[in-house]
């Protein structure tokens, strides 16, 4: 080989070098627009319990196009509705990112504090407190915050939901604006953390009525009720009411209710529709998907949640209303196709949380389950400790399946904390519908298996946290004898759906574990961004 030869062959090898660095250097390729759906309560069996009823445009539109983690579950406690979407959006757990509960006891001092409370914040288009809110509680990043720092805060985020905490944790610290709906005026409101005035966008949603135009007629299934073959009988014993009625049936007279309980919408598949039609508003609103860098809205479906805990998964309620959403879904996908184009946006569909068959349900067919009752348990510790230690009160809650201590008052009593918590682990174990219970700073050494003791400590913050916790047996939980609940270690409190479908997704499926936590982080690693500061989850490769 001559030298020229070489020479050229070397020249040509370096410019293919510099070529490739240089497209390497380009700045990413993203979608439009990120479009976040976190539908509450919503068990992963929902994905095919219903399917043969569903539309070709919702939830058969994400299967059938996108791609499904089937085997996507929450590795913390308590599976609680602010948690949820905290983890998701930050991909971290309670004990780093601070949400430990919907509401939580602060160690020290004892106050209550809920989760998205702020005693600055003023509320912007209600007189009503509901606006006293902000994100300020939360102690870490989420995928909205990075992606706008990533952005230098070109890219625009919005959160919408009924649930002031499933608008205001998701959207981050950082959005272009917060929202969720104020009972006390019927209207979508935010706070004076976000800005002083609603968008005049707002103001003409909230003047178009359409709460009162929703509950404006009855609620009446879908189809023939006697088709709906997936749930119970209409008329149980198990079954929460609306104010007023006498009995859990169809149909529900929604413009007598709401007349007497405005909050009733929320529970209601009309809640889901206009929390849909009000995510529509902000993406016109915003001009989302339109701009320069990519935009994040961030939803939350909550009626799903609120009929899951007045009436249980296995009612002809929670049927209609996935049925329902599925229409929605279904023109709100479209929606999309024609504003941002098909192909150009991100959707993802996950939950925060499931829910547990209601105990009325599971033992009517002689399956195990009962009822934690926490206040009068706690009493009775109360008082063992109280003649064991000789000072009254050292119980203060057991909120969020924790045991909640006066800290102040051992300390100032000068008493032997581990020997407390030693007798509360002991009288504990003895109670019925209680599997374990744990010293979370002795976990290490306690008889728990794999995964609840991990669980438990990815749920632990000492400062917003009991210090021993109560793990239920299977089918047993605290509250709601009507209806149903959640928040415990078990599948179907923690076996959630995750679907991604659009911009770069390949149609697919795994059965693979993943969890809540990666959510975050395979967003980042899509859109080439750094992962939310308190971050432990992992990309998910499609």
């Amino acid at each position: 080989m001559t030298r020229l030869k070489l020479s050229a062959m070397l020249m040509t090898g370096a410019f293919a070098l510099a070529q490739s660095l240089s497209a390497l250097a380009q700045t990413p390729e993203r979608p439009k627009l990120i479009v976040g759906i976190v539908v509450d309560q919503m068990r992963w069996d929902y994905l095919y319990r219903y399917a043969d009823r569903y539309e070709a445009g919702g939830f058969k539109r994400m299967l059938n196009e996108g791609f499904t983690c089937e085997n996507t579950t929450i590795s913390h406690l308590p599976s609680f509705t602010a948690v949820g979407h905290s983890t998701v959006y930050t991909g971290s757990v309670p004990a780093i990112h601070g949400i430990t509960g919907n509401d939580w006891t602060d160690q020290q001092t004892g106050r209550k504090w809920y989760c998205t409370e702020d005693t600055i914040a003023k509320s912007v288009g209600s007189t009503s407190t509901a606006g006293q809110m902000s994100p300020r509680n939360l102690l870490a990043s989420t995928i909205t915050d990075e992606l706008r720092l990533a952005t230098n805060f070109r890219s625009k985020v919005v959160g919408v939901s009924l649930k002031d905490r499933a608008s205001i944790l998701p959207a981050g610290h950082t959005p272009n604006g917060a929202f969720w709906f104020d009972d006390a005026n019927g209207n979508f409101i935010t706070s004076t953390y976000y800005m002083n005035e609603l968008p005049e966008w707002v103001k003409r949603f909230n003047a178009r009525q359409l709460p009162a135009q929703l509950m404006s007629k009855p609620w009446e299934t879908l189809y023939p009720i006697n088709t709906y073959v997936q749930s119970a009988a209409d008329n149980v014993s198990w079954e929460g009411t609306f104010r007023g009625e006498k009995t859990p049936v169809f149909p529900h007279d929604m413009k007598e209710i709401y007349k007497k309980d405005p909050g009733s919408l929320r529970t209601t598949p009309s809640g889901n529709t206009l929390t849909l039609e009000f995510a529509r508003a902000a993406v016109e609103g915003y001009d989302l998907g339109n701009g320069t860098a990519t935009d994040f809205l961030t939803i939350n479906c909550a009626s799903t949640d609120y009929v899951g805990h007045q009436y249980g998964p296995n009612s002809i309620e929670v049927e209609d209303t996935y049925l329902r959403l599925d229409k929605d879904l279904s023109a709100f996908f479209t929606y999309l196709d024609q504003k941002v184009g098909k192909g150009n946006y991100l959707v993802f569909l996950t939950a925060d949380h499931g829910a547990a068959h209601s105990v009325g349900f599971m033992q009517e067919h002689n399956l195990p389950a009962g009822f934690v009752k926490d206040k009068a348990m706690m009493s009775s510790l109360d008082s063992l400790l109280a003649a064991r230690f000789g000072v009254k009160g050292l119980v203060r809650s057991g909120m969020n399946y924790h045991v909640n201590y006066d800290v102040a008052k051992i300390e100032a009593s000068k008493l032997d904390y581990d020997a407390i918590k030693k007798e509360t682990v002991k009288f504990l174990q003895r109670q019925p519908g209680i599997q374990f219970a744990a010293d979370i700073d002795n976990l290490g050494n306690s008889p728990i298996p794999e995964p609840i003791k991990t669980m438990i400590s990815n749920g632990y913050n000492p400062k917003r946290t009991g210090a021993v916790m109560i793990i239920p047996e299977p089918g047993w939980y605290q509250g709601f004898e009507k209806g149903t609940t959640h928040g415990n270690w078990n599948p179907y409190d923690i076996h959630i759906p995750l679907v991604f479908m659009g911009w770069h997704v390949k149609h697919g499926a795994s059965n693979e574990t993943v969890h809540m936590t990666d959510i975050a982080a395979t967003l980042a690693d899509m859109l080439r961004i750094q992962m939310p500061n308190g971050c432990v989850g992992r990309p998910i490769k499609f």
